[in-house]
C-alpha cells in the first residue's frame, strides 16, 4: 500500500499532457513529425489521444501489457503486441506513467528503437524515460480520474470531534 497519495483531475491531465506535448513536438525523428504513437494500456490511452491531438499525429497503435492488480505489481504479461510499430524507430511510446519500470522495459523490448515519453515518472523507473513531465516519489501512489469520483468529504474540524 502507499503511503502518500495524489489525485490528478481531468483539467490537470490535459494540461500535463499538452505540456508533453510541446517537449515531443520537436524531437520527432530528425526534428519531424512521428510516424505514430503506440499507448500502453490502459493508462497511456487517454495522453495518447491529447498528445496525438497536439501532435496532429493520426496513426495510434497500442500495446497491451497486464503489470498490475490493483496496488500490487506481479510479472508483466502482454495481451497484444503492437504489431504495426515494427521495431518502433520512429514511434513514440506513452505511458501516463513509469513506476518502478516493469511495464515499460516489457514495451521497450517489444519496441528497441521507440523514443519514450510518460507523463508523470518515478525515480525508479525515471532512467528509461525519454521525455517526462513531472516527477513524484516512489512512495506516492497516483490517483487518476478514471479511477476516482468525487465524493463528499466532512469538513477538518469534524473529523477532530472523534
Amino acid at each position: 500500500m502507499a503511503s502518500r497519495y495524489y489525485t490528478v483531475t481531468w483539467e490537470q491531465l490535459h494540461r500535463d499532457c499538452k505540456a508533453l506535448a510541446w517537449r515531443l513536438v520537436e524531437a520527432g525523428p530528425g526534428g519531424g513529425p512521428w510516424k505514430g504513437i503506440v499507448a500502453i494500456t490502459r493508462g497511456g490511452l487517454i495522453p495518447a489521444a491529447v498528445v496525438a491531438r497536439e501532435l496532429e499525429c493520426r496513426l495510434i497503435e497500442s500495446v497491451s501489457i497486464v503489470t498490475y492488480q490493483d496496488e500490487a505489481i506481479g510479472r508483466p504479461l502482454v495481451t497484444k503486441p503492437p504489431a504495426a510499430a515494427g521495431d518502433g524507430a520512429g514511434w513514440l511510446l506513452l505511458d501516463d506513467l513509469v513506476d518502478t519500470g516493469t511495464t515499460l522495459r516489457e514495451a521497450k523490448s517489444l519496441l528497441p528503437a521507440a523514443h519514450v515519453a510518460t507523463v508523470y515518472a518515478k525515480p525508479a523507473g525515471k532512467p528509461l524515460v525519454d521525455t517526462f513531465v513531472t516527477e513524484v516519489s516512489q512512495d506516492t501512489w497516483i490517483l487518476f480520474p478514471w479511477d476516482t469520483e468525487p465524493q463528499f468529504v466532512a469538513p477538518i474540524a469534524r473529523s477532530r470531534l472523534g
